[in-house]
């Protein structure tokens, strides 16, 4: 299912990317999305750009596929929040990231804020098409068989993605570089309002405050 771009949500990308850099621990950039010049070469001196921005490649990935859940779900009694679900995924991750060298507390609360970001989406999704029938999916994807082998899929790559972040999390440029990388992929993908709203509530815990 394809995201609309609005004339909004392009409005937004500045004005949530501030916020979003709040939220990430980072301080807000500039329109250009860049780390401010005068300390750039410092602050990365430890950081690496491509791992952070692997890791916000993936989650604006998952979130995309919130779409497809939320039209699997919508007029069913299936619910948004499914504990035993969330429970699931949390103790897998747990158990993964401590046979790849992970902090099992820092992966499952990367994990816990997908799961997070997927309902809010999920929820924006549900009010819009209450509103506005005409917008309603047309066709519900299957759960089992379609949606979840591809979360799955992307929670095997996040892993390798948090190993490989673990180095910069404490870097003072890691919460601008991901706001960036967030940005980015969000503009790239043409998300609107909600689905940027979604994104910046991904990503709080990457990098640490």
């Amino acid at each position: 299912m394809r995201i609309r771009t609005t004339s909004t949500a392009a409005r937004c990308l500045i004005t949530l990317g501030a916020a979003a850099a709040l939220t990430l621990g980072g301080a807000a950039l500039p329109a250009s999305a860049a780390p401010a010049a005068p300390t750039a070469a410092s602050q990365t001196a430890h950081a690496d750009p491509r791992a952070l921005a692997a890791i916000s490649s993936l989650a604006t990935e998952r979130l995309a596929l919130a779409d497809k859940v939320a039209a699997a779900k919508y007029g069913t009694d299936t619910p948004i929040d499914d504990p035993a679900r969330e429970r699931q995924i949390l103790d897998d991750v747990a158990e993964r990231s401590a046979g790849l060298g992970i902090d099992p507390a820092f992966a499952q609360s990367v994990f816990r804020d997908q799961i997070e970001a997927n309902k809010v989406v999920q929820s924006g999704l549900y009010a819009r098409w209450d509103a506005h029938p005409e917008q309603r999916p047309t066709e519900r994807p299957d759960l089992a068989t379609e949606v979840r082998p591809q979360l799955d899929r992307i929670t095997t790559r996040l892993l390798d993605a948090l190993r490989a972040v673990a180095p910069t999390r404490t870097s003072p440029a890691c919460g601008p570089l991901l706001t960036a990388a967030a940005l980015h992929d969000a503009h790239a993908r043409g998300f609107d309002a909600l689905h940027l709203k979604g994104l910046a509530r991904a990503l709080p815990s990457v990098c640490a405050s």
